[in-house]
């Protein structure tokens, strides 16, 4: 459940990029023939990053870096396809080239911060974070504070954690990712009562999800309440019936015994 949210970031920030490709910076004047094919080759090369067609890929972004070496998003770029290809150091040096030329881009910093926890440096990858989180040009702080969450988690930052999650829904109280996560945290720390309260009213308040259905039964089974924990995982069968996390529910860990 940890890593789908940070995994979930590459895509949004590579989608961004996508979008963000064919824009000239205000004020700079139209782009010159060099940035535009720097333009269409990125767009070429990212297309073929998505279809996991990486010597195409790297062909089209690095030829994008050489028509215009200045160009955040295609040093961005050439740093997923980096991680990729599993150059951790030449990932780290483009994602680093690419937040010198835009340092106030959070989606570049967003994705820097993905790449960060991934490999270990987890204070710099939450700052980054952070970061990106408090820039108002940011359209999902909420999201931001939750891989935050997420990579003080894996280190075992789990006060810190907690902090994060609630952070997010303190800027969208509606936030489900950070509401599944803080309630799963909880339930891993043996804090049930709290992790069934907190998740209830979630559920009561917004649309439910088959993560937080799925949730509330790991809860009940948790508490030895077999009566609710049918009714959430008929719920689950009925509402989600193909979904990753009805068919979860037939490997849950056994209930105690006497429950």
């Amino acid at each position: 459940m940890r890593s789908g949210v940070v995994s979930a970031v590459v895509v949004i920030v590579l989608g961004a990029i996508v979008a963000g490709c064919v824009s000239t910076v205000p004020g700079s004047g139209p782009m010159t023939r060099s940035q535009t094919a720097s333009s269409a080759n990125l767009q070429l090369g990212l297309a073929y990053l998505q279809q996991g067609n990486l010597p195409l890929a790297k062909d089209k972004i690095d030829r994008a870096l050489k028509q215009n070496p200045g160009d955040s998003n295609a040093q961005a770029a050439r740093a997923m396809l980096a991680e990729r290809l599993g150059d951790e150091a030449g990932a780290d040096r483009y994602y680093r080239a690419a937040a010198r030329i835009a340092p106030s881009n959070p989606e570049i910093s967003n994705n820097y911060a993905v790449f960060l926890c991934r490999t270990g440096r987890v204070d710099d990858g939450v700052n980054r974070f952070v970061q990106a989180a408090r820039n108002p040009l940011y359209g999902t702080p909420e999201a931001a504070f939750t891989n935050a969450g997420v990579c003080e988690r894996g280190a075992g930052r789990l006060d810190a954690a907690s902090e994060h999650f609630a952070r997010a829904l303190q800027v969208r109280p509606g936030h489900v990712e950070a509401a599944v996560q803080l309630g799963d945290l909880d339930l891993s720390r043996g804090k049930v009562s709290e992790a069934r309260a907190f998740i209830e009213r979630f559920v009561q308040s917004f649309r439910p999800t088959p993560d937080l259905l799925l949730l509330m039964v790991r809860i009940c089974r948790a508490q030895g309440d077999r009566v609710t924990e049918e009714r959430y995982a008929r719920r689950l069968r009925v509402e989600f019936p193909s979904s990753d996390q009805a068919r979860q529910l037939s490997t849950l860990p056994a209930r105690r015994a006497g429950s």
